[in-house]
């Protein structure tokens, strides 16, 4: 699968990692890309259906060519012959039968359209699901990148374009073409063959201004859907971001900078709209022109009596009956190159390759104790910004691994190439002697549980987001889990208990409900490998030490990898490994390293210091002093 520059239409903003590229025309690959979904393998139902559609298209297209030939001879037993006979002529089996054929006309294309939603249905939905697929099987680097609105508004245009491709290629173009020819024939067949010229040079003249001016609109419609795709964007990050803007107070920024999208969308949508006008009187002014010169030649061979009244009606009756599919024909042509644009886009999606993949003979990953191994391990996003250096370090099966330092020292860049989320740049990362890039990434996820720092909870009930550790699990596991995690009484105290909604990204729940959530979920996950990065951070102090205790609980017997700021979290560690700027700076037991008086001494003075400061002005505030304690971080500095 090729690698595709993040771009989009016209050289512009890519919808959904905001980068540039050329032009690029891909309409015959993207049908070809699409074929297998209109005719889709191991589905003979599916593939009954479409020639059943086409059959139908088939006979509901010969009606509509025979019609106007029943309208010709009931008129001409209508025309006047003299006396009273004429009264006696009224063709009634003809107008009936010219009423049960335009009934057919619509009932069989209805009945085609009834049979063939399912095919379309089917293509919508396998596609948007391989989308789907393909955004989890994306990288972390992909995602971090990502313009979330931009992303779902390219989704949602894409399955959109595959059913209006589907039904306007087949059940429009291609009838449409059909009828043309046929109606050519019929002309030379009936009359003569300057009603075949006339009518061609008409259909021709027609089709040619149709697709010149289509062709010019489409810029306007790429500007619309970059600037729809822009707005969007900024809509959906403003609205996720809600209780920033409002610390802030940029309610007005946002919306000027909504607004500034928005005007230039406006500006693109009259242009459009300023087009399409010239667009259908042009088209009404070459089709109106053609059928004045037809009637004229038809009312002429009235005159000289080589055509009848019937005839007259006939050729007119033809070109009124054709008059809709070519009206028709300009927005049919702009909406398929309207979904070929959109589909291109979404095909454009589905061809970013994997930057993290299975090998070819990749097996499952066989948890036997769970010793981690990181050899030599080095790391970085960009060529110029090194991450990890050199790292190196052993946590046997069962035992604790502390990982502490600054802020940007890598840590928890280390609990994200243990998820396999990045590959290295050098070294192996071994778990039970097995490297991680010769198995696979769903065994090694499954093997491995997360308590992170930022929790961030679907937009659910409390008990769908536990059980998201485990799908399969009973409620009253899910409760046992809640009970571990020191939430289960909080719960109970709800109105509706464990059916109570999160809200997005469960902001309805304070920050360290949402983090006890996550410890839940882990629980019921009850995983070998344990990685808690930064997992008691939002808790206050007697939270944290009930969370301390279940989470040492659950991680006896399990080998555990602990990401910490606050260092008394880690105290118990088996081993404790400090990092700085990517490089293990020092390591070993809470006693050696404070014995030692290096780095890890220094952030644990700086810590002890923070705390006393901390608990000295709370008594102060239970006197009545309103100074926030928060503010001693600032004064003590964070240790990172």
């Amino acid at each position: 699968m090729r690698h595709l520059k993040s771009s989009g239409p016209e050289g512009g903003p890519h919808p959904v990692t905001g980068g540039a590229a050329p032009v690029r025309h891909r309409r015959i690959e993207t049908l070809r890309s699409f074929a297998p979904y209109l005719w889709p393998k191991g589905r003979p139902d599916l593939r009954m259906r479409v020639v059943s559609a086409l059959l139908l298209l088939v006979a509901a297209k010969a009606i509509t060519v025979y019609v106007p030939f029943l309208y010709r001879d009931a008129t001409n037993l209508l025309a006047p012959k003299g006396g009273a006979a004429a009264l006696l002529a009224v063709p009634f089996g003809l107008i009936v039968a010219y009423g049960l054929g335009r009934i057919m006309m619509v009932a069989l294309a209805q009945l085609r359209d009834g049979v063939f939603a399912q095919v379309s249905q089917n293509a919508v939905r396998e596609l948007a699901l391989r989308t789907f697929r393909h955004l989890h099987a994306l990288s972390l680097r992909f995602h971090l990148e990502r313009r979330t609105g931009g992303l779902s508004r390219v989704i949602e245009r894409g399955t959109k374009a595959i059913d209006l491709l589907l039904r306007f290629s087949i059940f429009n173009i291609i009838p449409t073409i059909i009828e043309l020819a046929l109606v050519g024939v019929i002309f030379v067949w009936a009359f003569n063959v300057w009603f075949a010229v006339v009518t061609g040079v008409m259909i021709v003249l027609y089709i040619w201004f149709t697709f010149t001016v289509t062709e010019w609109r489409t810029r306007f419609h790429r500007q619309m859907n970059s600037l729809d795709t822009e707005a969007n964007t900024k809509a959906i990050d403003s609205l996720l971001n809600f209780e920033t803007v409002k610390y802030f107070g940029n309610e007005e920024h946002e919306a000027r900078r909504f607004d500034r999208s928005m005007k230039g969308y406006e500006a693109a949508a009259v242009k459009t709209t300023t087009s399409l006008s010239i667009l259908n009187a042009g088209q009404t002014a070459i089709f109106t022109v053609g059928l004045t010169i037809l009637m004229l030649m038809a009312a002429q061979g009235v005159v000289k009596g080589t055509m009848t009244i019937g005839d007259f009606v006939m050729v007119n009756a033809y070109l009124i009956q054709l008059y809709q599919p070519l009206n028709l024909l300009g927005m049919v042509y702009r909406e398929i190159r309207q979904a070929l644009i959109d589909m291109e886009t979404m095909f454009d999606l589905l061809e970013i390759p994997t930057e993290v993949a299975d090998a070819s003979d990749a097996r499952p990953l066989a948890v036997k104790g769970g010793e981690i191994v990181f050899e030599n391990v080095s790391f970085h996003y960009d060529k110029e910004r090194t991450i990890l250096d050199g790292v190196s370090f052993r946590v046997p099966a069962g035992r604790t691994l502390a990982i502490v330092g600054p802020s940007g020292a890598g840590k928890s860049t280390i609990s994200r190439i243990l998820f396999r989320f990045y590959d290295i740049t050098r070294g192996r990362v071994l778990i039970d002697g097995q490297d991680l890039r010769e198995v696979t990434q769903a065994s090694l996820r499954a093997a491995v549980g997360m308590v992170p720092q930022d929790t961030v909870l679907f937009n659910d009930t409390i008990r769908y987001n536990i059980r998201y550790g485990r799908p399969e699990a009973s409620d009253g596991e899910v409760f046992e889990a809640a009970a571990q995690a020191q939430i289960a009484d909080f719960v109970a105290r709800l109105p509706k208990g464990f059916d109570t909604m999160v809200g997005e990204r469960g902001l309805k729940l304070s920050g360290g409900e949402k983090q006890r959530v996550a410890i839940a979920r882990t629980i019921l996950k009850n995983p070998p490998i344990l990685i808690l990065d930064e997992a008691t951070s939002a808790l206050d102090t007697h939270t944290e030490k009930e969370i301390q205790a279940a989470l040492k609980r659950i991680s006896q017997n399990r080998t555990t990898l602990i990401i910490a700021h606050r260092l008394s979290t880690v105290v118990d560690a088996d081993e404790i490994i400090v990092l700085d700027h990517g490089r293990i700076a020092e390591r070993g037991r809470h006693e050696e390293l404070l014995a030692r008086g290096g780095k890890y001494a220094a952030m644990w003075n700086r810590q002890r210091e923070a705390d006393a400061a901390r608990e000295k002005l709370k008594e102060t505030e239970d006197e009545g002093s309103p100074e926030p304690a928060r503010a001693i971080d600032a004064l003590v500095g964070e240790p990172g």
